[in-house]
């Protein structure tokens, strides 16, 4: 036997011995590749963590309150007196208007005289406070304007002094009527109301009648009803010292005639201006007393 296959056969030996071990690892890695393929495409999903605990309820966020800004009122004016136009010391035709202007609307009860005294000084004074004038007792441009809305141009009377229980206006004749027993003898001609007894008269007063709307009615009446402190129904107007003799017709004083004085009309009644003199005749006269309304 020769030499080359003695050394040829562990040659091949070794050969075959790899071969098969090749062999081997295919196989099983045909085997891992088929195990691999038959299982599921799909995995489990890991399981889900626990959730977490519900939070506690929490308490209502408190809103802040809107801050309130306090209303600051604004302060009156100060009024502050004009220069001085009437005032004490003074004596003049332009005193004397002022006294009678002051009288008609009872803030003045002296003689008028022309003189500023401390009678006129006081009743400015008053009329100045009542009306919401500075308080000086002179006369300025407010208080005068003032004065001058609330009354009517002085009569002659009136400026000679004449009490104002006497009237400002001149009486015409009386009617026959009035000459015997208790009379309100009112003359629409000389716009003035005469209370007479057995034909004496006592007092006298100047009066205003009602417009052309609603006239007083002229004729021979008697007084059926008074009222201290009467307020119209119709109207809703002060009728102090009311004294009706017709219907809803009455003397009476009205503010509105000592405020303005014949630039206004009654609704029918017989409108007195003179405060005192009214209130006086209210206590004499009686019901029962006749009326006699007239043209003299």
């Amino acid at each position: 036997m020769s030499a080359l296959p003695l050394l040829r056969r562990p040659l091949l030996t070794g050969v075959l011995a790899l071969l098969l071990c090749a062999l081997a690892f295919g196989a099983g890695h045909l085997v891992r590749t088929q195990a691999d393929a038959a299982e599921p495409a799909t995995r489990p999903a890991p399981a889900a963590a626990p959730t977490e605990e519900p939070a506690a309820p929490t308490a209502p966020r408190r809103t802040r309150e809107p801050e309130v800004t306090p209303v600051v009122e604004p302060e009156a004016p100060v009024l502050r007196p004009g220069p001085r136009l009437l005032g004490p010391g003074e004596e003049s035709d332009e005193v004397r208007e002022l006294q009678a202007r002051l009288a008609q609307i009872d803030w003045f009860d002296a003689g008028v005289t022309g003189y500023y005294g401390e009678v006129t000084e006081e009743a400015v004074r008053g009329f100045q406070a009542k009306r919401g004038i500075p308080v000086t007792g002179e006369v300025d441009q407010r208080t005068q304007d003032r004065l001058l809305a609330m009354t009517t141009e002085p009569s002659e009377a009136e400026l000679s002094g004449l009490p104002a229980t006497g009237g400002g206006n001149t009486p015409g004749p009386l009617d026959p009527r009035c000459e015997t027993g208790r009379v309100l003898c009112v003359d629409k001609t000389s716009d003035t109301l005469r209370w007479v007894v057995d034909g004496e008269v006592l007092t006298t007063v100047d009066v205003r009648f009602g417009g052309e709307a609603t006239p007083t009615r002229e004729g021979e009446f008697s007084v059926y009803r008074k009222s201290r402190d009467h307020v119209s129904s119709l109207y809703d107007t002060s009728m102090p010292f009311a004294m009706f003799f017709d219907g809803g017709q009455a003397v009476h004083y009205s503010p509105d005639f000592a405020a303005v004085g014949y630039a206004g009309a009654s609704h029918g009644c017989v409108n007195v201006r003179d405060y005192d003199a009214v209130a006086a005749l209210y206590d004499q006269v009686e019901v029962g007393d006749r009326v006699i309304v007239y043209w003299s």
